[in-house]
């Protein structure tokens, strides 16, 4: 089936009976897929947990960061039954059944990320996500739209007709299938969170990159890098207020402001830095090996700058440079990365590559112009 036409088709049906249509670019571990959804609003539970606990109901009804979402991801059978359903008058409406409640889960579904997989959820099964940890860019996008009881219809497909992107795990493309949310628990909007929690946030997501980099999910590290730099930015103005008003005046403060676990200190503003830094040279690596030169050498830039002396990231920096063939800008990176590391075998390695590089780059072009004027 053409995806186009049964994107009109959901366009059409969506201009009546409280369904939404929406199309975004996800990144996926197999590269950057379009994905449209149709979205019911018919019906939907007022309850937000099967528990009845007014406390955990918010004013909007949908999950914000770090709720834990009970949901099911189901493929369709065949395009054609999918194209039938979408066509009806209203969507089949979700029994919610009942079910342990979420509110006493205290974790997600433990489960690995697949490197051929777009879902990256158990399917068929009923299975617990917390919101914002990144398990997988399209369900979670999906849910944080969602109210208890709704189901949603998506199709996905690669962007572009490049025939060398393998196939998922999930079966052929177009990829058709519901997701379906039966209950949450609360959470909170970044803007909500005190700046503790941000904090404990950013660093969850900085250890999750690093496991998710040695399993080998290089797009899951970088998901996980970039999630934490942007909680870690809206942190800067609070981390200078730490360093003025002095780090004892500080914990007073939050003591005052949060309760349990959320009164964590914050970093000083040379820990911040440096922490910044890392996130962007290890975000550089990422980029490097999935082939995103130019985003490795903005990251590993934007690195040296907060950590003149961070060797990894002059030498990302070169390597993203040479991958650009920018042999000039790279040799300047790796000469720095001698300074830090006198006798660097990468460096050096580097520096004669780089040479070679220039001497045959010389060499064809004395060639070309010795035919022009022959």
């Amino acid at each position: 089936m053409d995806p186009d036409h049964f994107f009109q088709t959901l366009l059409r049906n969506g201009d009546h009976d409280g369904v939404d249509v929406t199309s975004w670019l996800s990144v996926c571990p197999r590269g950057i897929w379009k994905v449209q959804q149709k979205q019911t609003h018919e019906g939907f539970q007022q309850n937000v947990s099967n528990s009845g606990d007014d406390a955990s109901c918010s004013s909007s009804y949908r999950p914000r960061l770090g709720s834990l979402c009970r949901v099911r991801v189901r493929l369709k059978s065949n395009m054609d039954a999918a194209e039938s359903l979408v066509s009806e008058k209203g969507d089949e409406k979700l029994s919610v059944q009942p079910d342990q409640s979420v509110t006493e889960v205290t974790e997600a579904t433990a489960f690995p990320r697949c490197r051929d997989s777009l879902l990256q959820v158990p399917l068929g099964d009923w299975t617990t996500l917390r919101l914002g940890e990144g398990q997988c860019d399209i369900t979670e996008a999906c849910v944080e739209w969602m109210r208890v009881g709704e189901k949603c219809e998506i199709l996905i497909y690669p962007v572009g007709t490049d025939v060398s992107v393998p196939l998922p795990a999930e079966e052929n493309l177009p990829l058709c299938a519901t997701v379906e949310l039966k209950a949450f628990t609360p959470g909170k909007e970044s803007w909500e969170m005190s700046p503790g929690e941000k904090w404990q946030w950013v660093k969850s997501h900085k250890e999750r990159g690093g496991a998710r980099f040695r399993s080998g999910d290089v797009w899951g590290a970088a998901d996980s890098y970039s999630r934490a730099l942007k909680l870690l930015i809206t942190l800067h103005g609070h981390v200078g207020e730490v360093e003025r008003k002095g780090q004892e005046q500080e914990a007073v403060e939050q003591r005052d402001t949060n309760t349990g676990d959320e009164t964590q200190q914050l970093p000083s503003a040379n820990e911040f830095k440096t922490i910044k830094a890392e996130l962007h040279s290890n975000l550089s690596l990422c980029q490097f090996k999935l082939h995103q030169p130019e985003r490795a050498k903005a990251s590993a830039a934007k690195a040296t700058q907060l950590e003149p002396g961070g060797a990894k990231a002059w030498y990302r920096m070169g390597q993203a440079c040479q991958m650009l063939n920018e042999l000039e800008e790279a040799r300047q990176a790796f000469r720095k990365l001698l300074e830090l590391q006198p006798e660097s075998p990468a460096a050096l390695n580097a520096l004669k590559d780089i040479a070679s590089r220039e001497k045959e780059n010389n060499a064809q072009l004395g060639l070309r112009l010795s035919k022009m004027f022959s």
